[in-house]
């Protein structure tokens, strides 16, 4: 057993170690990339275009722009080095600190509307492939195209309206939290969790019913490829040779669905769930905007708008080692599921 858990951790230490000139790449091409976008920040950040010479001059230099491009590329692989990821002009403060305080809060929603959409589309696709061709699987199919035309800020938009301007029944769309709520002790960065931790049922409900809007806008535009993989996967496992083996020594049939057809089905489900996380974790700056949550994809984007580089590097950064780490936690959950895969 040890032998085994020394391996996995071996080769999930080569599948990073093989990450990270993808990483490299991804370090230069943002850099250079911000360099070549319209726009001066240093006149942005010295109070407008009517700013003095010298208050722009000055600017330029905190920000490290009055040197070279070659050379602000090798201070700033340097400066990752060792760890640094640059200082925000729009907060003042270290962006490694930023990301770490917003990082828990796109965490928590992009968990949460993950799961909403696993809890749904999974039987979805199931009780679609049962019934090929039936009124249930044209209702599923409809709404999974119905899902994934409608964008997550229309969506989001329409959930306000209807549960908290008609309704009444959702709070104000106004961030993790409302105003008359005390934060608990943070351990985790979830607020869910450290409410939980903490003993205040209160605030646990409280800081639930501001997530759940936002999480079911984000869930109900990725239902559609969960479902509709978990139909396609369940269609081939329930005509494969093992299912009919199965039935034919008198399994019942629940027994062959859940244990035999999904069990097999559910490895492409893992596939793009892995995928449809990455995703949402780096796309969900108009959810995070609709309702104010204080995400890093709403710093980002308040960054790129203001020509802050170093938010905007050190945010794609961490997605990108977020994807990695995402995919290798993908592959080590194909070895759970199904032992004849190796993580290699």
């Amino acid at each position: 057993m040890t032998t085994g858990l020394g391996a996995t951790m071996v080769r999930a230490g080569r599948r990073l170690l093989s990450s990270l000139p993808a990483l490299f790449g991804v370090l230069v091409f943002t850099f250079l990339l911000m360099r070549v976008l319209p726009g001066d920040p240093a006149v942005f950040f010295a109070s407008g275009p009517n700013a003095g010479k010298e208050e722009i001059e000055l600017i330029r230099k905190q920000m490290g722009l009055d040197k070279s491009v070659p050379e602000q590329l090798v201070f700033h692989l340097s400066d990752i080095g060792h760890g640094n990821l640059g200082r925000s002009m729009m907060t003042g403060q270290p962006v490694l600190k930023d990301l770490r305080e917003r990082l828990p809060a796109s965490l928590e929603l992009t968990f949460t509307a993950l799961l909403i959409a696993l809890i749904a589309a999974v039987p979805l696709g199931v009780i679609a492939a049962l019934r090929p061709g039936s009124v249930v699987d044209h209702g599923v199919r409809l709404f999974c195209a119905l899902g994934v035309c409608v964008p997550t800020f229309v969506s989001g938009l329409l959930l306000i309206y209807v549960f908290y301007y008609l309704l009444g029944l959702a709070p104000d769309p106004t961030g993790r939290i409302d105003v008359f709520t005390s934060l608990p002790l943070q351990r985790t960065g979830f607020l869910s969790i450290d409410f939980l931790l903490a003993g205040d049922f209160e605030g646990w409900w409280a800081a639930c019913k501001q997530l759940i809007l936002p999480a079911v806008s984000m869930a109900l535009f990725v239902i559609a490829p969960l479902a509709r993989i978990t139909r396609a996967s369940m269609l081939v496992s329930l005509g494969s040779d093992f299912v009919r083996t199965a039935r034919s020594v008198g399994l019942s049939w629940r027994k062959v669905v859940v244990t035999y057809a999904l069990r097999n089905a559910i490895l492409p489900v893992i596939t793009i769930a892995g995928i449809v996380f990455s995703t949402m974790l780096g796309a969900n700056v108009l959810v995070e905007k609709v309702f104010s949550w204080p995400g890093v994809a709403s710093y980002a984007l308040d960054a790129l708008l203001s020509s802050d580089y170093a938010p905007v590097q050190g945010f794609v950064l961490l997605m990108a080692s977020l994807f990695v780490l995402v995919n290798l936690m993908v592959d080590i959950c194909y070895g759970i599921a199904d032992p004849r895969v190796s993580i290699e």
